[in-house]
């Protein structure tokens, strides 16, 4: 069996031309269009669940905070809230203190979220760079067959 060649015809071929590129690039845009959504649905879920984290560790802090009023109106207790808290103390004593460094951990940790980030949209336009490097090659590959 012969298989025959079919004829485009140019109408056919410049329509190709025309439309190809066009549809690539829509199909680009709609990939991360749907990737940055994606993204941003990600981000406000964890936002969400760090929010409601915060909300609960606040009216622990709230019922924490109650009892501490309830406790300040006693004089022995302001008494030893004052030594701990403001570095008082009594006739021969001394205090030494040992301070942590809490704001330092939190840059880095907001620092890591900024990197994640980076590398996703990094690997998003990747993606895009490489699908359509392989789209050129297929086309390259369909014209010199047709020649």
């Amino acid at each position: 069996m012969i298989l025959a060649k079919k004829q485009i015809s140019k109408k056919a071929k410049r329509r190709l031309t025309v439309l190809t590129p066009i549809a690539i690039l829509a199909v680009g845009y709609l990939l991360f269009t749907i990737v940055t959504t994606g993204i941003q649905l990600y981000q406000l879920n964890h936002e969400e669940k760090e929010l409601k984290e915060e909300l609960k560790n606040l009216k622990g802090d709230y019922e924490d905070l109650k009892i501490e009023s309830n406790k300040l109106k006693e004089k022995d207790y302001i008494a030893s809230y004052a030594r701990e808290n403001y570095s008082y103390t009594k006739d021969g004593e001394f205090r030494i203190k040992i301070k942590t460094n809490e704001k330092e951990k939190e840059k880095t940790k907001e620092n890591l979220t900024i990197k994640e980030e980076y590398i996703i949209y990094g690997g998003v336009i990747l993606g895009i760079l490489i699908i359509l490097y392989i789209l050129r090659k297929i086309r390259k590959r369909k014209k010199n067959k047709h020649r």
